[in-house]
C-alpha cells in the first residue's frame, strides 16, 4: 500500500500529543484511531441490521 499522506493541523497534534502512550510514536496513535474508527463502524452496520430486524418483526404482529 502507497504511503498516505496527513497534514495534522494544530489540533490534530495536540490530540495525539495527548494521546501518546509511553513508547508510542504518533504513527501509533494513529493506528489506535484506525482501529477505533473500524470499531465504531462495525458497531453501525450492527445498530442498522438490529433496526433493520426490529421493523421486519414488527409487521408481524
Amino acid at each position: 500500500m502507497p504511503d498516505i499522506g496527513f497534514h495534522a493541523t494544530a489540533e490534530d497534534l495536540r490530540i495525539i500529543s495527548a494521546a501518546l502512550r509511553e513508547g508510542e510514536r504518533p504513527s501509533d496513535v494513529i493506528r489506535r484511531a484506525l482501529r477505533l474508527l473500524r470499531r465504531e463502524m462495525w458497531h453501525d452496520r450492527v445498530r442498522a441490521a438490529a433496526r433493520r430486524s426490529t421493523e421486519d418483526l414488527s409487521g408481524e404482529h
